[in-house]
């Protein structure tokens, strides 16, 4: 599990109903390939983010399968159409096992 991995995400704090809004999301994630060793010799356990989902009150708006070669601090910035207000939620799965997440507001003016 990377100990210093960093979810930060930038929602609208609001939006009309049925406006499309763009959202921004990263992660400070150092990744690691399995192939490099450490000072010791002793391969370095391979920890890469492999997928990142995002979901508004529950339903998906983006679900999206990294590969290896993803780079350090994967960001990603897409659009999401806004029918009602609520809260997204963002998740990034490691290789490792490990999760994280993060989850914004956002309000219907």
């Amino acid at each position: 599990m990377a100990n210093d991995a960093k979810p930060r995400v930038k929602v609208p704090k609001s939006a009309k109903a049925g406006e499309v809004v763009t959202i921004k999301a990263l992660i400070s994630h150092k990744m690691e390939s399995g192939m490099r060793k450490d000072g010791e010799g002793k391969i370095i356990p391979r920890s890469i983010i492999n997928r990142f989902t995002c979901d508004l009150n529950g339903e998906n708006v983006i679900d999206v399968t990294l590969e290896p070669a993803i780079s350090t601090n994967p960001y990603f910035e897409f659009d999401a159409k806004v029918a009602a207000a609520g809260e997204f939620k963002f998740t990034w799965y490691d290789d490792d096992g490990a999760v994280y997440e993060d989850s914004k507001p956002i309000s219907v003016a």
